[in-house]
């Protein structure tokens, strides 16, 4: 009798913050289904091909655009090279985006997610562009001669209704700065704790690896766009050379099954399919959410 006169309000207490946590979660899952609901993933496709016609189909290019990123240019403005702030940008799109991103729509979508990844990763790069234009147009120089831009300056000086611009731009860098501790942090250091973890011949603790890890990002932010450059141009391209070349090994090693993936991701793509386990989306709709939703990221 006493020992569950005790124990009844631990219990109760217990089953009170699992509920509490099935609600969040509950409430986070219906927020992200209207997020990524149909009106957006419109938007976002229709952002993509309506930038593409207005820039005169700029993919046709890219070509030139990778040229005159890797040509240095000293009289050029800004703090960093052309290459740089190429190499800035590819950090942090090669990763989460095309790899577990991928990986992820392929497994909720099931190969049908492919295609959609493949025609909003061409069309995209005219919102690219746009988005990218935008941001030098509306940069500003400070009194020490330091460039600084972005989506926030972007709105503020940019819009026609400048109190509305105002809180917009403040909106969007909290809300990025809110999102930098999910997609921005916690995704990557988790997988690379994963990696550390299982390949490592020493146990090192999660908490370690984060702190460690948080440590390295701290100095090299610290330092500025400048140190953020330089570290990104040494890495970035052993990264994408890695990338490249594993994808290479992997579809050299599984050439036999080529034509049967390609026939799988256009049939997939138009059809209700099925994967073992109900892994892949029936229909179009479930294939285009997830598979626009990585490229997007």
């Amino acid at each position: 009798m006493g020992v569950s006169a005790f124990s009844c309000p631990k219990e109760k207490k217990s089953e009170e913050g699992i509920g509490y946590m099935e609600v969040f979660v509950g409430l986070m899952n219906k927020i992200d289904s209207g997020i990524w609901g149909l009106p957006m993933l419109v938007l976002l496709c229709g952002t993509h091909i309506f930038m593409t016609f207005r820039t005169g189909f700029i993919q046709r290019k890219t070509l030139t655009g990778i040229r005159l990123s890797v040509t240095k240019d000293p009289d050029s403005p800004g703090d960093v090279s052309q290459f740089q702030a190429l190499a800035t940008a590819l950090a942090s799109t090669i990763g989460t985006g095309n790899i577990i991103g991928v990986g992820t729509a392929i497994y909720l979508g099931g190969p049908g997610a492919v295609l959609w990844c493949w025609l909003t990763g061409v069309f995209g790069i005219a919102t690219k562009y746009a988005e990218s234009l935008i941001a030098v147009k509306y940069r500003v120089q400070t009194a020490d001669g330091r460039m600084m831009g972005g989506a926030m300056y972007a709105l503020e000086r940019g819009l026609k209704w400048k109190k509305f611009g105002k809180v917009m731009a403040v909106l969007f860098a909290l809300f990025a700065m809110l999102a930098s501790f999910g997609i921005g942090c916690g995704t990557q250091i988790n997988a690379i704790a994963e990696v550390l973890e299982t390949n490592l011949p020493i146990s090192l603790p999660r908490i370690a690896i984060g702190i460690i890890f948080g440590i390295i990002t701290a100095i090299i932010i610290i330092g500025g766009i400048e140190s953020i450059a330089v570290v990104c141009e040494k890495l970035v391209p052993l990264m994408a050379l890695f990338y490249v070349v594993g994808c290479i090994v992997i579809l050299c090693a599984n050439y036999d099954f080529l034509l049967p993936a390609l026939k799988a991701i256009f049939v997939l793509a138009f059809k209700p399919g099925a994967v073992t386990g109900g892994l892949v989306g029936g229909g179009i709709r479930l294939a285009l959410r997830r598979g626009t939703r990585p490229v997007l990221e």
